[in-house]
């Protein structure tokens, strides 16, 4: 396991954090792409400071994706959750807060994690606190990671974690792929 020490980078945004506002939103989506093109293209959170915006799979009343934000400076106006929803943007917003879950979508340095970089180096750039490998393996600060151009960490007990596999000799990448074949492609 590899952890960011205290004295590299800037200060790491957590959603337990005193004055961080973290809301929860649920408008249906079907799935990650479809909340990600909301948050983006829709909502325009990319210019936020400080911001962590995550999705969170939710199964209540029905299985959608339902997102929660947060920010130091407080968050754009966003359209109200249909009354139906909104014990899952209160759930997405819970879990958020307590670190519990999410998948990180926007947080402080992503738009610097791009190509090859070392383990160090994606720990200094960004608000990821922490890399593992699939299966539990802990990679050296020195590996190099392929981002892909698509770093999704993960809340887990509180640790915003980069969970990565194997993507050639000792070489990691993001265990989520930016473009997954969708089940059973090949049956069609």
């Amino acid at each position: 396991m590899v952890l960011r020490q205290p004295d590299l980078g800037p200060a790491i945004l957590t959603a337990t954090a005193t004055a961080v506002t973290v809301i929860g939103i649920s408008l249906g989506h079907a799935d990650d792409a479809a909340a990600e093109h909301w948050l983006h293209d829709v909502v325009g959170v990319a210019d936020q400071p400080g911001l962590v915006a995550c999705t969170h799979l939710v199964r209540t009343p029905r299985p959608h994706v339902a997102i929660s934000l947060a920010a130091p400076d407080g968050l754009p106006d966003l359209p109200a959750t249909p009354a139906d929803l909104v014990p899952a943007a209160e759930l997405a917003a819970d879990e958020h807060r307590a670190g519990r879950s999410g998948r990180a979508v926007r947080y402080p340095g992503v738009d610097r994690l791009v190509g090859t970089l070392t383990v160090a180096e994606l720990l200094e750039l960004s608000a990821i606190e922490q890399v593992i490998m699939l299966g539990g393996a802990q990679p050296d600060e020195d590996t190099l990671l392929v981002t892909r151009d698509f770093v999704r960490p993960q809340w887990i007990n509180g640790v915003l974690t980069l969970i990565t596999t194997p993507v050639g000799p000792g070489r990691i990448g993001p265990f989520e792929l930016p473009d997954p074949t969708p089940c059973c492609a090949d049956k069609h």
